[in-house]
């Protein structure tokens, strides 16, 4: 193992993790060839099999097993001492690691440029999950912030709210329920739903939407991607529930609209989250200031979608 390198486990660890070549790819930005190789080699390190494979799934070895535990001591010691290392640079010259849902894909990245061009030599390190992907980079301190929606409760977090999110319900511009004002709830039960997967947080938002009115729900699809929900909702095969901040083009080019039915939008929020021993390094504590003074106004401005004050 003398000869094993700091990539090679960190691939390891993605492709453990998620036990999936692909998925630890996309993550990682790299291709899964590329992937493979990195494990492939560990594997010659180790003179072990790690992965092993039944149908189209894989599997940990024992062997993998044992150094899955090892590889995330080692990444976890080297990410301490880069962050012991940042104290020295101070925001300028530090790295920020931050991991936001789903929803936050749509408006995130522009928050992130003005926090870079408010302090330029930033590195940022941005990633993307659903709820389940975020808590657990939380868990295993893989992140030093996060953004959602439904802070966790079963861990020892600090939980800010920094900023409105508003869930509407979304229907094709031709959906017969269009341009109608105050529908009554009971008349938008009688068409059919796309919606998110059981456990993201967009599922988790409507059940609270529709509180006892849940089970009358008529799910047509149930569907892990908003952008082919919007695609579904598009093509007339129903209507949605959704973050506002995910239908933002949609309502500019007309191709999506806001229905007004009562008791929406639903009025959550965006919080900011990270653990509570969590040692921040300045740039992180850098950026949680700038959420919290200017977050909310920020993500006003690319929201097309007012909902009422």
């Amino acid at each position: 193992m003398k000869n094993a390198t700091l990539r090679q486990l960190k691939v390891f660890e993605a492709v453990a993790r998620h036990l999936s070549f692909s998925r630890a790819a996309e993550e990682l930005h790299l291709t899964q060839p590329a992937v493979s190789t990195q494990v492939r080699k560990l594997e010659e390190h180790a003179g072990n099999v790690l992965f092993e494979q039944f149908g189209k799934k894989i599997y940990l070895t024992a062997a993998g097993a044992e150094l899955l535990q090892i590889s995330r001591t080692i990444i976890q010691q080297f990410d301490a001492a880069e962050q012991t290392m940042a104290q020295y640079q101070g925001v300028a010259g530090g790295k920020l690691n931050v991991g936001v849902i789903s929803a936050g894909d749509y408006f995130f990245p522009r928050l992130l440029v003005e926090f870079a061009g408010r302090h330029p030599g930033v590195t940022l390190n941005f990633t993307v999950h659903n709820r389940e992907g975020l808590l657990q980079h939380i868990s295993e301190n893989l992140t030093d912030l996060a953004v959602m929606v439904r802070p966790p409760t079963d861990l020892d977090t600090v939980n800010l709210p920094f900023a409105p999110h508003p869930y509407v319900i979304v229907a094709a511009p031709t959906h017969p329920l269009a341009g109608q004002q105050r529908i009554p709830r009971s008349r938008l039960l009688r068409e059919p739903f796309v919606v998110r997967e059981r456990g993201s947080d967009t599922s988790n938002s409507m059940e609270e939407g529709f509180g006892g009115d849940i089970a009358g729900v008529r799910v047509a699809m149930e569907i892990r991607s908003t952008e082919t929900i919007k695609q579904a909702v598009i093509a007339g095969m129903g209507v949605s529930f959704l973050s506002a901040h995910t239908i933002s083009q949609e309502l500019r080019t007309g191709s999506l609209c806001v229905l007004d039915v009562q008791g929406f939008p639903l009025m959550l929020n965006w919080y900011l989250v990270h653990r509570r021993t969590k040692r921040l390094p300045p740039v992180a504590q850098a950026f949680k200031d700038f959420l919290l003074s200017d977050g909310a106004d920020l993500i006003g401005q690319i929201l097309p979608f007012k909902p009422p004050s």
